[in-house]
């Protein structure tokens, strides 16, 4: 349902800005008023930033989906934080993966391209492109061998 892929979504940004806040850091969530960033947050100082892109996937899914957004790299700056958020119906564990956005825009075009370039598993012929890339979660490793290694437990 989009209303709960909204909520969920929303939810897995302030239950990061709150880890975040609880590490002794500063976080705001933009609530979309900053292109391609959902959470802006700094040291106490105000000394060092990083800009947050926040991406929803429920625990025990193999993928998460991102746009062709994530095949462009924003710099040192800018981090890529896959949120694991439970449904209210499980009883999981929230899990967080943080990657650099230099690590994720190498290897989701990366990926892409090779699954593109592989034949369509249902019909044997070409693939057709799309707005979406995935992402594959651990133990899972994506179609050009990268695998995600940085999980971190609230």
């Amino acid at each position: 349902m989009a209303s709960d892929k909204s909520s969920r979504g929303n939810a897995s940004q302030f239950f990061v800005a709150g880890e975040l806040c609880r590490r002794d850091l500063v976080a705001v969530v933009t609530m979309g008023n900053t292109p391609n960033t959902d959470i802006l947050c700094s040291n106490r100082e105000g000394t060092k930033f990083v800009h947050i892109q926040v991406k929803t996937f429920v625990p025990g899914n193999k993928t998460v989906s991102v746009g062709r957004k994530a095949e462009r790299n924003y710099g040192a700056n800018f981090v890529w934080v896959l949120a694991g958020i439970p449904t209210p119906a499980k009883n999981a564990e929230f899990v967080y993966f943080i990657i650099p956005s230099d690590e994720v825009s190498a290897n989701v075009e990366e990926a892409h391209r090779k699954w593109l370039s592989e034949p369509n598993i249902r019909t044997g012929g070409e693939r057709n492109d799309s707005k979406v890339r995935t992402i594959h979660l651990p133990p899972n490793v994506c179609y050009n061998g990268w695998s995600i290694q940085r999980e971190l437990s609230p």
